[in-house]
């Protein structure tokens, strides 16, 4: 697995925007309190289906779960994700 740091994750996230909070004209470090609590998770990831639970579950955790929204939102940005680090 290829190391990916926390602010790998950051730009990541604030290029998918999965919460359009980026859009909204939050600052571009928006989602790096978020990336740094992902981050250490991806060591336990063996697919993108793993990496998409590790965002949608992060993301429940720092917003609610009425705010981050269905996991099918996570789909995207896990992809990319997973293929970045399993690399």
């Amino acid at each position: 697995m290829t190391h990916f740091s926390a602010a790998d994750v950051t730009v990541l996230l604030r290029r998918h925007d999965p919460l359009g909070l980026i859009e909204a004209g939050a600052p571009a470090d928006e989602y790096q309190p978020e990336a740094g609590t992902i981050t250490p998770r991806l060591a336990q990831a063996t697919s993108a289906e793993d990496v998409q639970d590790i965002l949608h579950t992060e993301f429940q955790a720092w917003f609610t779960p009425n705010v981050a929204g269905p996991r099918e939102r996570y789909l995207a940005p896990a992809t990319e994700l997973w293929q970045a680090v399993s690399g």
